[in-house]
């Protein structure tokens, strides 16, 4: 009987949606895609046998927007089959083993695991910043891995990039172990810059968390910010920075493909 694959995913600057897009569709053509923000993610988990869970990696850990979905919807993933997704800007060590072990302890069975380097979609830090080219050649990179991994699938095989004890060491002593208090919790350090905020209420429209709102024709952050950078990057004045000062450069996604 062919399977047929549901996938829910976060997304800030378009880099997992395209990822799981693409992975997806290679699978099952006529698969559902739906963020992880909507109501009908819970609706196709209620629904479907096979997921594909993609999320964007955070200091080799999961989003708090991702873990709380799985723990408060642990009932839901008994019996699921799970594919994890994970996408990362250039380190991940077990990004996808971190939601594979929390979804195992909810009595999913997970089928494998992908990472997916992408183009680094941190706007206000020059750290991981790559030339226009540069990014479109990793973009490529990723497209050929994922229609690999899809072959591999279609032959019995799947990855497990991220699932071995290996990778569960270093993603802990690579980053968490040093950086686990910045995705313990949702983030209180978004900042607004109020002389270029205008009060447009781009930001609040775009954020999965529903954490701006607009107050008096500025934009104000609540503290449940998920790090996702969608509103940084769509931001129309560069009023809005989380890790940096100031906006380096607005990166999405589909500036760099056809």
């Amino acid at each position: 009987m062919e399977q047929k694959y549901y996938a829910i995913y976060l997304s800030g600057t378009g880099n997992t949606k395209f990822c799981v897009s693409k992975f997806v569709k290679l699978l099952d053509e006529n698969a559902p895609i739906v963020a992880i923000e909507e109501e009908a993610a819970l609706s196709a988990l209620k629904n479907y046998g096979y997921i594909v869970l993609g999320y964007p990696v955070q200091y080799s850990s999961v989003p708090k927007m991702v873990r709380d979905f799985i723990t408060r919807n642990a009932a839901l993933w008994k019996g699921k089959k799970v594919f994890c997704l994970a996408t990362m800007g250039a380190f991940s060590g077990d990004g996808a083993g971190c939601s594979a072990r929390l979804l195992k302890k909810c009595g999913a069975f997970v089928l494998g695991g992908l990472h997916l380097k992408m183009p680094d979609s941190v706007c206000d830090s020059k750290l991981l910043k790559k030339s226009e080219e540069e990014k479109i050649q990793i973009i490529r990179r990723a497209e050929e891995k994922i229609e690999q991994a899809a072959r591999n699938i279609k032959g019995g095989k799947y990855p497990h990039d991220g699932l071995g004890f290996f990778p569960h060491l270093i993603g802990f002593f690579g980053q968490r172990l040093w950086f686990y208090g910045k995705t313990r919790s949702y983030s209180d350090k978004l900042k607004i810059d109020k002389a270029r905020c205008v009060g447009c209420g781009v930001c609040a429209g775009l954020c999965p968390m529903k954490n701006l709102t607009v107050e008096n024709q500025i934009a104000v952050p609540q503290g449940k910010c998920t790090m996702c950078y969608r509103c940084i990057s769509h931001c129309p004045q560069q009023a809005i920075t989380l890790v940096g000062k100031e906006v380096v450069e607005q990166y999405r996604l589909e500036n760099f493909i056809s």
